[in-house]
């Protein structure tokens, strides 16, 4: 039987009472991290990014986890309590080494219940407004929202008139491009659409919502950043330590 957390919060979203998040993966590009450890837990300024995720959703109030564990999940059902306050509920469930991210998904529908509910990958952080987010999702109607961000852009951008370079720009954010953030309100039915296992969430699930008229964007202006090489780990690293990171929540 799925638990119910129902815990109304400074949010008014009483419905979305729980947050999946997906740790299962490899991270590949991260190899000489992740041979160690899964990427979850890779340090960030002292912290796993895994709690950095967790603590943009629970400085909203949503303090109820469900993490999908599969590559050295032992390693992350172990250590993570450690780092997070009492008041946080964080249930981690094997599913899997090589399962794919909507079987992932699928394995945790028996714990997930019939409530809408967050999805989040375990490696991408944001100043999200998680409130208007909840909001935006119970305006619509639908089954599914993604979060739509600005890539940053791996590269200096020039401007070209002919040949001639008119304008030079560093590196910075694609405000003309919008992508996955990796970060979801979902309603239960949302789930119906993958097909087994071996699905990967973000290919065939969202194509088919997005035909059928039930995937919206939310469309999030500021900040985001995955981390997926070490370059990038250092620069959230940096950040923080820094005490301008656009993440932080009180918790």
């Amino acid at each position: 039987q799925a638990r119910r957390r129902e815990r109304a919060g400074p949010t008014g979203a009483e419905s979305v009472v729980i947050v999946a998040i997906l740790a299962g993966g490899r991270g590949t590009r991260m190899a000489e991290e992740t041979s160690v450890r899964p990427k979850a837990m890779v340090d960030v300024a002292g912290r796993p990014i895994l709690w950095h995720v967790m603590q943009m959703y629970a400085g909203a109030g949503l303090n109820d986890f469900i993490v999908a564990v599969g590559y050295r999940g032992d390693v992350i059902g172990a250590e993570i309590a450690g780092h997070c306050p009492s008041h946080w509920r964080i249930e981690c469930v094997d599913t899997g080494e090589d399962t794919a991210s909507g079987g992932r998904l699928l394995r945790l529908k028996h714990r997930l219940g019939d409530a809408p509910f967050v999805l989040s990958w375990c490696d991408g952080v944001a100043d999200l407004d998680v409130p208007a987010l909840l909001a935006f999702h119970r305006g619509h109607g639908k089954l599914a929202t993604v979060v739509a961000v600005h890539p940053p852009s791996r590269f200096g951008r020039l401007g070209l008139a002919g040949e001639r370079v008119v304008r030079f720009a560093e590196k910075g954010v694609d405000t003309d491009a919008w992508v996955s953030g990796g970060m979801f309100v979902l309603e239960a039915e949302a789930l119906d659409v993958i097909a087994d296992a071996a699905t990967p969430w973000e290919q065939g699930p969202l194509a088919a919502l997005a035909e059928a008229g039930q995937l919206m964007a939310y469309r999030h202006e500021g900040f985001w950043q995955c981390m997926d090489t070490v370059a990038e780990r250092d620069a959230l690293a940096s950040l923080w330590r820094r005490g301008i990171a656009p993440w932080k929540r009180e918790t």
